[in-house]
């Protein structure tokens, strides 16, 4: 075996798996999504928004490893993870916890203070009452959808500072998301996730008709749901169109998994998940053309 093989990574890689830069990203731009849409336009917003977020993000996936470390190296997924190969020290990981915590938390702040509050909230609810679930009851699925529909929920706030109808129905729609998506997840994790002691599938049967029966129900839901910005006449035939095609789509994958269980399906419908979301996010931006416009001026 060659030196290039048993170097360990840098410490930034080390950091970005801590933190699962990639989910956090994702989340970013979700709230991003949210901002936009609602009406922000100010840059400097967009730099607070995305930086605590970020941060925000990459202390609750970083107090997630702590919390399940030891569970961490059990699984085949997560057994590379710092804390179980000891790339990085307990200590160091409640350190940057905090910190990425206070700081982005900090930004959030220089927004208003309910972005900052649902920061907080959404941490504490991920950190302490989703992750101990994990391990109890399929219910954690039900409960982390509330954390983890905050993401454009906080993002129309930061534009708007209240709590109205716009910032209720982009949550209301990612929260909806949430179970397909996750339970798609679980689905092809289910192995693996049972060595830690989770069971996350909606039937106490696992994998089998009734779990995917409940995914494609969530999944046929979508299609209405995801037209209320049309609906309510906030957005134009685009969104329509696309969030139509996108939900059908959607829901003809799920319609698969429910008539094979085959695990490949799951994996078919658990990747059309992550591009199905900021597609449809931002189909609503671009679509709500007076918003778009505004920010496109402000450039100038």
């Amino acid at each position: 075996m060659s030196d290039a093989t048993l170097k360990p990574p840098s410490k930034f890689k080390t950091y970005l798996v801590f933190t699962k830069f990639r989910l956090s990203f994702l989340v970013i731009i979700s709230a991003l999504s949210g901002y936009l849409f609602a009406g922000g336009k100010d840059w400097l917003e967009i730099t607070y928004l995305m930086l605590g977020g970020t941060l925000v993000t990459g202390a609750s996936n970083g107090a997630n490893q702590i919390w399940e470390r030891d569970l961490d190296q059990i699984m085949n997924r997560t057994n590379n993870r710092p804390l179980p190969t000891g790339q990085m020290q307990l200590k160091e990981a409640y350190l940057t916890v905090i910190l990425f915590l206070l700081v982005g938390t900090s930004l959030l702040y220089l927004i208003n203070l309910k972005s900052a509050l649902l920061g907080l909230l959404a941490f504490v609810s991920y950190v302490f009452i989703y992750t101990p679930l994990k391990q109890v009851t399929p219910w954690a699925v039900f409960v982390g959808a509330f954390p983890g529909a905050i993401p454009p929920f906080l993002g129309a706030i930061a534009a708007t500072n209240s709590f109205g109808f716009i910032p209720g129905i982009l949550f209301f729609v990612q929260f909806t998301w949430q179970f397909p998506h996750f339970w798609a997840i679980a689905w092809v994790l289910y192995d693996d996730y049972k060595k830690a002691g989770f069971s996350l599938l909606p039937s106490k049967n696992g994998k089998g008709k009734a779990s995917a029966f409940q995914i494609m129900a969530y999944s046929l839901a979508l299609i209405p749901f995801s037209l209320m910005p049309w609906i309510l006449g906030w957005t134009g035939y685009i969104t329509l169109i696309i969030a139509s095609l996108m939900g059908i789509w959607f829901f003809y994958l799920s319609y698969k998994l429910y008539h094979s269980c085959e695990t490949s399906d799951a994996r078919k419908l658990m990747f059309a998940s992550f591009v199905y979301l900021p597609i449809i996010q931002f189909v609503y931006v671009f679509d709500r053309s007076d918003r778009f416009i505004e920010l496109l001026k402000s450039l100038a």
